[in-house]
């Protein structure tokens, strides 16, 4: 019988080398569904966006120091914030990753003073709109429409206090 391996959160800055293959991968699935160099949008933020005081990005690593999920968020205003590029590795998928990741983006939000999270996904990414709808997030949209029609489809989701320390 084997154990489930080891898996650790760590943030590090969108240079970290470790960030890449995510980012890499992320963009040939982008362009796969849309037909379209994705690579130009992905970059299309600043890294300072993702860093502290008002964002972050995180890697899920396996013992062996293989990134295998990740996630970011940045500001979107002055309560909220915005969740982007949810990633799983290809070969990891399926296994709860996606929904650790947002759990522990939220929580780093409420850390940060955040009391609630923006997020849009591509029409042709039904695993994200499912990972959302289930983690408890509200769609700002008509979930009975063609996603094609819509374009970006937005949701949100309230979040509680910070405990106090």
């Amino acid at each position: 019988m084997t154990s489930a391996p080891e898996l650790t959160f760590i943030h590090v800055p969108v240079s970290d080398p470790r960030v890449e293959p995510l980012l890499r991968e992320l963009g040939h699935d982008y362009s796969r569904r849309y037909g379209r160099d994705a690579h130009t949008e992905i970059a299309g933020y600043p890294d300072e966006e993702f860093t502290e005081p008002h964002g972050g990005l995180l890697l899920l690593l396996l013992e062996r120091g293989e990134p295998v999920a990740g996630g970011a968020f940045r500001r979107y205003d002055a309560t909220t914030a915005e969740l982007k590029r949810i990633w799983s590795h290809s070969a990891h998928r399926r296994r709860g990753l996606a929904r650790r990741v947002v759990a522990e983006l939220e929580h780093e939000a409420v850390v940060r003073g955040y009391r609630r999270i923006h997020l849009t996904t591509g029409p042709r990414q039904p695993e994200a709109r499912g990972l959302y709808l289930a983690t408890g997030y509200t769609p700002l949209f008509d979930t009975e429409a063609d996603p094609e029609t819509i374009g970006p489809l937005p949701f949100e989701k309230h979040l509680g206090e910070a405990p106090k320390p």
